[in-house]
C-alpha cells in the first residue's frame, strides 16, 4: 500500500499539493471566523468534571432552581452609607430590574422612600465589602435566554454597571461576569497561541536548517507542522459543533501536531537523503561518473528520486505508521476516563494524529518530488563556520563511525552498571511524585496580573459571604428535616461556617465555608467530614471541592484500566513489529521509568514551586487535574515514537546480518542523530508553550518537555541499549505458540517475517544488500 502510495505520488505530486492547499483552507476559514463564529468563541471554560455526587447534586440543583449567569460589579472606595452612594445604588437597580432578561439585581440598600424598600440584613451584609470600604452589585440574568438575547442582555448589562461611575466619580468600579470568564480563557489561548507559535517555529527551522544543511529541506517539515496547526485548529471547529471544547485544549492539541508533523518530516527527509545517498553510490559503483565540465558529480536524475522515495515511504513511512497507531493506542487511554475535558481532549489529540500521518505520508512525499535535486545541494549550514560545526554532529545522514555508536560501546562494557545508574537517577527523580496533590482551579489559572482574577481574588477576599461557598450541601429533604443534620454538621465543624438549611424547590440546601486561613489539607478534611456525616437523607457534597475530588477517584479508579489497555495494546503492537515478548516488556518497564521522572519534576516545580520567577507564575501548591493524564498519555506516545525510531533501525541492521549486540550499536548510530534532534525540536515546541500565560498549559508544556528530553536521553541513550546488552540474542525471545502468531501475521518494512531464534548465524535476518553493515 505504501509503495503504491509512493508512486502515485512521484507521478502526480502537484495533485496532492493543491488537495492540501484546499484542506488547509476548508479549516482555517471557519476556524478563523470568516465563515460561521469562529474557533475561539466557541469555546467554553469549565472545571474539570467526571458524573458523580458532585455534578449530581449540582443537576438537581439547576434543575430545581434554573440560573442564568451573573454580572458582578465591585464598587471600591465608597462609602455603603453614604447617601449619595444610597441614591445612585439604589437607581442603577431600579434601572436594572426593569431590563429585558434580568431576574434579579441586588446592592446593599437601606429602605430609601421612592426609591427602594431595601434589602434584607443579612444580603445588605454579605454584599458589603469586608473592610467597609466598598460594596457589591448583583446581576442575575434569566435562564434559557439564547446566544443572541443573552449576549444583548449581558451588554446591557455591564454598560449599566459601569455608568455607576459616573454618578460616583470617587469610586473605582470594576465588572466581571462568570460567564464572561470562557471568552476571558479564549483570549489567553489566543495569545499564548500566537507566543508558542512565535518562539517554536523559528527556532525549529534552525534546528532543521544545522540537521539538513539547508533552508530547503530544512523547510519542508516545517511546511508541514503549518498545515497541521491549520487542520488541528479546523478539526477543533468541527468539534465545537458536537460536543463542549474547553478553551485549554487548543493549545496542547495544537502543540502536539506542530511536533509529531515536525518529528516524522525529520524522519521522511533525512530517510529520502540517505535512500538517495545509497542510491547515487550504488550507481557510481556500477561505473565512473562523468561529472560536468567543471568536475562535479553528476546529481540524481528524476528516475533516480523517484526510486529513492518509493524507498523512503515504504520503509520510513512504515516506521511513521506504527508511530502514529502507538501514539493513538495512548490517547485511546484518555478516552477510560469520564471526564469531558479528557475524552474531548483524547478526541481531538487523536484527529491531529491522523492528520500528521497523512502529512508524513503524501504531503512531505509531495514536497520531496517538487524539490527534486536541489535538496541535495550544499546549504548555508554548510557554508556558515559555527553552524557546520553542529550540522557535522547533527546531520540527518548519519557516517557508519561516530558519537552515538561509541556511546552504545561504552554502555555495552559495563550494561548492568549503566541500568543501575539510570534506575537510579529516574526514581530519584520520580519520588516527588509521591507527594502530589491536584487542583481543578478556575481563575487561579490566569496570569497573577490578569484583570479577571484580580477581579475574583478580591471577590473572595472583601466578599466572603457572596463568594461560592467551600461545600453546598445539595440535600433531598425538606428544610426542617435538614436542621438537625446542619447542626451536627456544625458540631463536627468547629472551625467552619455552616449556614441554616434554604429551601430549593423539593430540596434544601446548606453552605459550608472553611475559616478563610484553613489550608488545602483543612478544606479537603472538611470535604471528608462532609461525605462522612449521617443524613437519614440522600446529601451531595457539590462545589469545587468536590468536583475536584470526584475527578481524582475517577482518576484513580480508572486508571488501572487505562493502563492496561494502553500497554496491553501497546505490547501486541511492537510483539508483530519485532516478534519478541521481551523487548516489549523492556520498553514499557523504561517507559515507566521516565513518565514517572517527568511526572516528579512536575510537582516539584508547580506544586513546590521550583523555578517561579524564571518560569513566570505562582505556585497554588498542587498541579493542575488533567495535566498529569495528559503528560502521561501524550508523553507515553511520544516515547514510543523514539522507541519505534529506533528498533526500526536495530531491526535493519539485523537483517543484513549483524547479532544483536552489533545490531544496537548500528541501530543507536542510524538513529540517535534523528531521536536527538527530534527531541530537540519537540522540547523547543513545548517550551515556546511554557512560555505561554494560562497555567494549565504551562505544566502540560513543561511536563511533555521534560518527558521527551529524558526519554530521548536517559532512556534511549542508556538505559534500553543497556536492558537489549543484557538479555542479548533472548531480546527476540518469544514462546513456541507466539512465534508461530509472528510468522503468520508479524509485520516488517518488507511483509510477515519472524525475526528469528538465538541458533542462527545472525538471528532472524534476511540478507538485505541495501542495508549496509
Amino acid at each position: 500500500m505504501l509503495t503504491a502510495l509512493a508512486r502515485s505520488i512521484t507521478h502526480h505530486p502537484w495533485r496532492y499539493l493543491v488537495a492540501w492547499v484546499l484542506v488547509v483552507g476548508a479549516a482555517l476559514l471557519p476556524a478563523l471566523g470568516v465563515v460561521g463564529d469562529g474557533l475561539f468563541s466557541r469555546l467554553t471554560s469549565g472545571q474539570a468534571s467526571v458524573p458523580g455526587e458532585s455534578r449530581t447534586g449540582a443537576e438537581l440543583l439547576e434543575k430545581a432552581e434554573p440560573s442564568g449567569p451573573t454580572v458582578l460589579a465591585q464598587v471600591d472606595d465608597v462609602d455603603p452609607a453614604d447617601p449619595r452612594a444610597q441614591g445612585a445604588l439604589g437607581t442603577a437597580v431600579a434601572d436594572l430590574s426593569a431590563r429585558d432578561g434580568v431576574a434579579t439585581a441586588a446592592a446593599p440598600l437601606a429602605a430609601v422612600p421612592g426609591v427602594s424598600p431595601g434589602v434584607p440584613p443579612q444580603v445588605a451584609a454579605s454584599l458589603t465589602a469586608a473592610d467597609g470600604d466598598g460594596v457589591l452589585v448583583s446581576v442575575s440574568l434569566e435562564p434559557d435566554l439564547g446566544k443572541t438575547r443573552e449576549g444583548r442582555a449581558m451588554k446591557a448589562v455591564e454598560q449599566r454597571l459601569e455608568a455607576i461611575a459616573d454618578d460616583l466619580p470617587d469610586a473605582d468600579v470594576r465588572v466581571a461576569s462568570t460567564a464572561g470568564l470562557a471568552d476571558v480563557f479564549s483570549e489567553v489561548v489566543e495569545k499564548d497561541l500566537a507566543t508558542g507559535e512565535a518562539v517554536a517555529l523559528p527556532l525549529s527551522l534552525l534546528v532543521m536548517v544545522v540537521v539538513f544543511g539547508g533552508l530547503l529541506a530544512a523547510g519542508i517539515p516545517l511546511v508541514g507542522a503549518l498545515v497541521s496547526i491549520a487542520g488541528g485548529l479546523g478539526a477543533l471547529t468541527a468539534f465545537t459543533h458536537v460536543i463542549d471544547v474547553d478553551a485549554s485544549i487548543v493549545n496542547v492539541v495544537t502543540v502536539l501536531g506542530l511536533g509529531l508533523c515536525i518529528d516524522y518530516g525529520l524522519l521522511v527527509v533525512s530517510r529520502y537523503r540517505e535512500e538517495l545517498g545509497r542510491a547515487l553510490a550504488q550507481r557510481y559503483a556500477a561505473g565512473p561518473a562523468t561529472g560536468d565540465a567543471a568536475g562535479h558529480p553528476p546529481t540524481a536524475d528524476r528516475a533516480l528520486r523517484d526510486q529513492a522515495l518509493v524507498a523512503t515511504v515504504s520503509t520510513a513511512g512504515r516506521t511513521v505508521v506504527f508511530s502514529a497507531v502507538t501514539i493513538g493506542i495512548s490517547l485511546c487511554g484518555l478516552l477510560v476516563f469520564r471526564s469531558d475535558i479528557l475524552r474531548s481532549m483524547g478526541l481531538g489529540a487523536a484527529a491531529v494524529v491522523v492528520l500528521a500521518l497523512a502529512v508524513a505520508l503524501t504531503l512531505v512525499p509531495a514536497l520531496l518530488v517538487v524539490g527534486g535535486a536541489r535538496l541535495t545541494r550544499p546549504g548555508i549550514a554548510t557554508k556558515v563556520p559555527g553552524l557546520r560545526i553542529l550540522a557535522r554532529a547533527l546531520g540527518d545522514v548519519a557516517p557508519p563511525e561516530g558519537v552515538f555508536s561509541r556511546l552504545t560501546r561504552r554502555v555495552q562494557r559495563r550494561p548492568w552498571v549503566t541500568v543501575a545508574a539510570t534506575v537510579l537517577v529516574l526514581l530519584t527523580l520520580a519520588a516527588p511524585a509521591s507527594q502530589l496533590m491536584l487542583r481543578a482551579d478556575g481563575v487561579e489559572l490566569l496570569p497573577v496580573g490578569n484583570p479577571s482574577r484580580v477581579f475574583f481574588t478580591d471577590l473572595t477576599v472583601r466578599y466572603p459571604a457572596a463568594a461560592a461557598p467551600t461545600v453546598t450541601v445539595v440535600a433531598r429533604a425538606d428544610p426542617a428535616e435538614a436542621a438537625s443534620y446542619r447542626d451536627s454538621l456544625a458540631s463536627d465543624l468547629p472551625d467552619a461556617e455552616v449556614s441554616a438549611p434554604r429551601p430549593v424547590g423539593d430540596l434544601s440546601v446548606v453552605d459550608v465555608r472553611a475559616d478563610t486561613g484553613a489550608t488545602d489539607g483543612e478544606r479537603r478534611d472538611l470535604l471528608e467530614t462532609v461525605h462522612d456525616e449521617p443524613a437519614g437523607f440522600d446529601t451531595y457534597a457539590t462545589g469545587q471541592l468536590a468536583g475536584t475530588s470526584d475527578f481524582t477517584a475517577d482518576l484513580l479508579d480508572r486508571a488501572p484500566w487505562a493502563t492496561a489497555l494502553v500497554a496491553g495494546a501497546t505490547f501486541v503492537l511492537l510483539f508483530l513489529m519485532t516478534g519478541s515478548v521481551l523487548v516489549p516488556a523492556t520498553a514499557l518497564v523504561a517507559n515507566v521509568l521516565s513518565l514517572g521522572a517527568a511526572v516528579g519534576v512536575l510537582t516539584l516545580v508547580f506544586q513546590d514551586g521550583w523555578f517561579e520567577s524564571l518560569l513566570g507564575f505562582t505556585s497554588n501548591g498542587g498541579v493542575e487535574s488533567f495535566a498529569v493524564p495528559l503528560t502521561l498519555a501524550f508523553g507515553f506516545g511520544l516515547a514510543m515514537d523514539y522507541e519505534v525510531f529506533l528498533l526500526a533501525r536495530i531491526l535493519d541492521a539485523r537483517r543484513s546480518g549483524l547479532r544483536t549486540d552489533a545490531a544496537v550499536v548500528a541501530g543507536l548510530q542510524r538513529s540517535g542523530r534523528i531521536i536527538t534532534s527530534a527531541a530537540l525540536i519537540i522540547v523547543v515546541v513545548f517550551a515556546g508553550f511554557v512560555a505561554g500565560d494560562l497555567l494549565a498549559i504551562k505544566q502540560v508544556g513543561l511536563g511533555l518537555a521534560v518527558a521527551v528530553a529524558i526519554d530521548a536521553s536517559l532512556v534511549r541513550m542508556l538505559l534500553v541499549p543497556a536492558f537489549m546488552t543484557v538479555l542479548g540474542e533472548a531480546n527476540w525471545w518469544a514462546p513456541r505458540p507466539l512465534r508461530a502468531l509472528h510468522d503468520r501475521f508479524g509485520i516488517s518494512e518488507d511483509g510477515p517475517r519472524r525475526v528469528g531464534t538465538a541458533d542462527e548465524r545472525a538471528p532472524g535476518v534476511s540478507r538485505r544488500s541495501d542495508v549496509p553493515s
